[in-house]
């Protein structure tokens, strides 16, 4: 693995870490330095996580809560700092991706993927904002669908095009804190079983992407590391495409 920058004082929550991105941008952390905060919402589900990174030596707790209740997420943000002493950088990763059509999506199904992905990145942001006193870095994890929607993601590109207006917003209001506020644009991330599933889709991938591949978690906990780090210090309403290059393709 590339060498990282060094966490090792640094205090860090990535919501929805119990699996898939989120667990690649927890072990990263980890095998940065930092003690990591691994948020889930099922009980149990984060702790083949947590005992992953404790395995290795690094320092992890797992976190429950439903982050679609806004108490609930200033409560977990309150309790990461406890264990901590402080929070210096929290990854606002987990959300949502039903794939539905807009025509007869009930507005109840609308309303759930804004608040799994949008909402709970807003309660989170804000709650871990006034923990972090004189600086930090929130990272939200946006798609590239942000800005190129993919049939039958219509609620997902719309809340991720506004996390990533949502950050640098945040960015203007919190820079004179020292708070840091980025997105990470993820392309196609594998996963167990993915080339199976969706066979054309991967080929097409892997065919338009200047880098020949799939993207890994690792990948974007890369991004998500380089962010929270020093390195990044004079980073802010940023976002990061972490693609392989596919959005640079030509559309016509």
């Amino acid at each position: 693995m590339t060498a990282l920058p060094d966490l090792s004082s640094t205090i860090a929550c990535v919501t929805g870490a119990s699996g898939g991105i989120g667990r690649g941008i927890a072990l990263r952390f980890a095998e940065a330095g930092a003690a990591v905060a691994v948020h889930h919402r099922r009980p149990g589900a984060a702790d083949d996580v947590v005992a992953a990174i404790e395995a290795a030596g690094w320092r992890a707790r797992a976190f429950a809560a439903e982050l679609t209740d806004d108490g609930a997420c200033h409560t977990l943000l309150d309790a990461v700092a406890d264990w901590g002493g402080r929070l210096d950088a929290l990854v606002n990763n987990a959300g949502v991706q039903p794939v539905e059509t807009l025509e007869g999506m009930p507005v109840r199904r609308w309303r759930a993927m804004l608040d799994n992905t949008l909402t709970s990145a807003f309660s989170c942001t804000q709650a871990a904002a006034r923990l972090m006193g004189d600086g930090g870095s929130v990272t939200h994890i946006a798609s590239i669908e942000a800005r190129q929607p993919a049939p039958g993601h219509v609620h997902y590109s719309a809340a991720k095009a506004a996390l990533v207006m949502h950050a640098r917003g945040a960015a203007l209001e919190y820079g004179p804190r020292g708070i840091r506020v980025n997105t990470v644009s993820p392309g196609l991330i594998s996963r167990p079983g993915l080339a199976g599933d969706w066979p054309e889709g991967v080929e097409r991938w892997q065919r338009a992407a200047p880098l020949g591949r799939l993207g890994t978690p690792a990948d974007i906990g890369n991004a998500c590391v380089f962010l929270a780090s020093p390195l990044a210090s004079w980073i802010t309403g940023h976002d990061l495409v972490v693609d392989g290059g596919v959005t640079a393709h030509p559309t016509w």
